[in-house]
């Protein structure tokens, strides 16, 4: 069954996505990324080419033709095909397909629209009898903050 770990309380959407296609790819191999918009897509692959500054997050879109062998494709398409271990959701809803991946990353800014709509998709997910998982960012930074000398 899918493992679902909820990362709210982002400033920023983008940025912990790039943080996390780095963590899964290293852990996992292989990562779909399913972005709300073609702004979103090209936004994050911007960002995928300046971080990490010192390394290389091998990506490109579902309809390259090099999908099929680049570990991390970069999406809005509501479709997926081909083997991917780690699905980072950005959009508003669950994705279709996500029962397909070992593991779903869901990203929960700060605004109210999209807390309502990733307390909807803890209720879809938790209705259907997957174990889910909750990381507040904002008590981490918090955290750290207050352990700095």
């Amino acid at each position: 069954m899918t493992s679902i770990d909820f990362y709210t309380h982002c400033a920023d959407r983008l940025q912990v996505a790039a943080r996390l296609v780095a963590k899964a790819w290293a852990a996992h191999g292989s990562v779909r990324v399913l972005t709300p918009d073609a702004a979103a897509t090209d936004e994050l692959d911007r960002r995928l080419w300046q971080w990490p500054a010192t390394g290389f997050l091998p990506h490109c879109r579902l309809a390259h033709p090099l999908a099929d062998e680049t570990p991390i494709i970069v999406d809005h398409s509501p479709e997926h095909r081909g083997r991917a271990d780690v699905l980072i959701n950005l959009q508003a809803a669950p994705p279709p397909f996500f029962a397909r991946f070992e593991r779903l990353v869901e990203i929960v800014s700060v605004d109210d629209d999209a807390v309502a709509a990733g307390r909807e998709r803890w209720r879809y997910y938790k209705s259907r009898g997957y174990e889910l998982k909750q990381h507040n960012l904002a008590e981490r930074e918090a955290s750290a903050a207050g352990s700095r000398p």
